[in-house]
């Protein structure tokens, strides 16, 4: 049994029954939301309940986190879209094979990744850049919704094309589509924002809309009747395609957006395990997520479903009712392959108004505007890396708007690091700490300067210290000692290790001294063997505070000298 997990080897039996109970919820609850996934990606709605089933059995033996689950998710199925509609018509065979494709391949990037023990990569993406790809692709999922709630064919290249088109069919709208669509969005608005004091009703409302739409559907007759688009009949053939491998063309189509799905999946599943392990007070390990992940994409791939993910909110519901192991998502996953053999037709009256709606409404509560105000008022730039994410989406796509995020991103922090703090110290009275003078009245050192360099150094900001150095040398008179103080500087580059050794040189020949004071020690085992060091013009000291102690004693010595002559 040494095969199994170690959560099954040693399975506590009292968690049996919230498991069990636990999985049959979510699946209960999880149907329309996998529909509605399947629709957003271009595929057949019943494609997500077989991307519900394989995928969560697997995440549950190879994941570590205890309750969260995997399935089909709005950003994930949004990238399939973008990705596949320029390669083959949404629906179709062909389309279908290359999800399964797409979906294989992220499984085995992100697996390789997690056996890479690479899942550090996940840091990669600021919350600022992720938040803003979220909002951007949630603007993206409605208005590729919009189409179902107006019942007409409109398919743009972009989220501005897309609405064009939609403006220009309004007139050709059908009306008794339009009523379920909107009837649906009011009916799930009103109950995600009136019961919010009980989340179980909450998310159950979904269900029960869809439910009514259904019976409104079927009593009415309005599928035969007015023309609206419902799921129809389910044929589980269609979800079991033979892979034949795509030319060469499609494969390099798809190398870019296979790294980018799996980069997004691989930020997302990492980043809601580690939520729901701070809830729980666990731990998780970020490769083993990875390869849950990967495993969970593969056999989705070879189920004939689609690109699969972490899910906000399945994994709420899991733990919302109960779940305390993995077993929850394998009871979900078995439960969940049950309703498709056994529950389709029940599903055929279902209208496609009414999934474009609870997609709708998910996807508006995916922007984060509360955490573009935080950004704004905390870090302007974080927020400009927001906005400029958010914007890249909509105007670029998925797969620009995030270079463009990342881009921000890395200029931000290269814009940080090239303008360093450098604080001129004086020590507080009667003590031995030492601080900015100019937000603290300090007792200044005669003829020294101690500046505290808070970066580390390299060579982007080398100018930036240079010139800093060179204004305090010159608003400052009869300077002796300059005292470096690298409290913050975690490394030293080859050019800045040359320039340092240019400023000594320039003081010394000025008749100044440079000191270094708490040099920390992987700085300092590599600074030891470099001319540096060994001709530094004046002293290394452990702290500034023996640093000023040396120096005003040599001052007070040199006083005495004079006095004495």
């Amino acid at each position: 049994m040494a095969w199994l997990p170690l959560w099954m080897q040693h399975y506590p039996r009292h968690h049996l029954r919230d498991d069990v109970t636990a999985g049959l919820v979510v699946t209960f609850l999880v149907i329309p939301q996998s529909l509605a996934y399947a629709l957003l990606a271009g595929l057949p709605p019943q494609a997500g309940l077989v991307a519900s089933v394989l995928p969560a059995i697997a995440y549950a033996l190879l994941g570590s986190s205890k309750v969260q689950l995997v399935g089909p998710v709005a950003i994930t199925a949004l990238m399939t879209l973008s990705v596949l509609s320029p390669l083959a018509t949404p629906g179709s065979a062909q389309y279908l094979q290359l999800a399964a494709w797409l979906s294989l391949a992220s499984g085995l990037v992100i697996a390789a990744c997690g056996m890479a023990r690479l899942g550090f990569l996940s840091q990669l993406l600021s919350r600022p850049v992720v938040s803003g790809f979220v909002a951007g692709s949630a603007v993206l999922i409605m208005a590729s919704q919009a189409k179902f709630i107006l019942g007409v064919e409109a398919h743009g290249n972009s989220a501005a094309h897309t609405l064009r088109l939609l403006y220009a069919k309004v007139p050709d709208a059908n009306a008794a589509a339009l009523a379920v669509g909107v009837a649906s969005m009011v009916g799930l608005a009103a109950a995600r924002w009136g019961l919010r004091r009980w989340p179980f009703w909450m998310r159950v409302a979904p269900l029960l809309v869809l439910l009514l739409a259904t019976v409104a559907v079927q009593s009415l007759a309005l599928d035969t009747r007015y023309a609206v688009a419902v799921v129809g009949t389910v044929r589980l053939e269609d979800w079991a395609p033979a892979f034949h491998l795509p030319d060469m063309a499609t494969l390099q189509a798809l190398a870019g957006p296979t790294v980018l799905i799996s980069l997004i999946g691989m930020v997302q599943c990492i980043t809601m395990a580690q939520a729901l392990a701070a809830r729980r007070r666990e731990r998780i390990d970020a490769n083993r997520e990875l390869l849950g992940l990967g495993a969970a994409n593969a056999v989705a791939a070879f189920s004939g479903g689609m690109p699969v993910g972490g899910g906000l909110s399945r994994s709420a519901i899991n733990v919302a009712a109960g779940a305390q192991t993995p077993l929850a998502g394998i009871v979900c996953g078995v439960s969940m392959g049950v309703a498709v053999l056994v529950g389709t037709e029940a599903l055929a009256a279902l209208p496609l108004a009414a999934l474009a709606a609870s997609i709708m409404v998910a996807a508006w509560s995916m922007i984060d505007l509360a955490a573009l105000r935080q950004a704004w008022n905390y870090d302007r730039a974080d927020a400009i890396a927001w906005l400029g994410t958010a914007l890249g989406v909509l105007v670029m796509g998925l797969d620009t708007g995030i270079a463009v995020g990342i881009g921000l991103s890395l200029a931000t922090l290269l814009w940080r690091s090239s303008t360093p703090h450098i604080a001129v110290l004086g020590r507080l009275p009667g003590t031995h700490t030492f601080r900015n003078v100019e937000r603290y009245a300090t007792e200044p050192l005669p003829h020294a300067l101690l500046l505290r360099i808070d970066e580390s150094l390299f060579f982007g900001n080398l100018q930036a210290v240079e010139t800093r150095l060179g204004q305090l040398l010159d608003s400052h008179e009869h300077v002796e000692d300059v005292v470096l103080v690298m409290t913050a500087v975690n490394r030293i580059d080859t050019s800045a290790l040359e320039v340092l050794c240019d400023i000594n040189r320039d003081l010394q020949a000025r008749g100044i001294r440079l000191h270094l004071a708490e040099v920390k020690g992987p700085v300092h085992d590599r600074l030891v063997h470099t001319p540096l060091w060994t001709d530094l013009s004046g002293q290394v000291f452990p702290s500034v505070a023996q640093a000023y102690q040396a120096l005003l004693a040599q001052r007070m010595a040199s006083a005495d000298a004079a006095l004495a002559i």
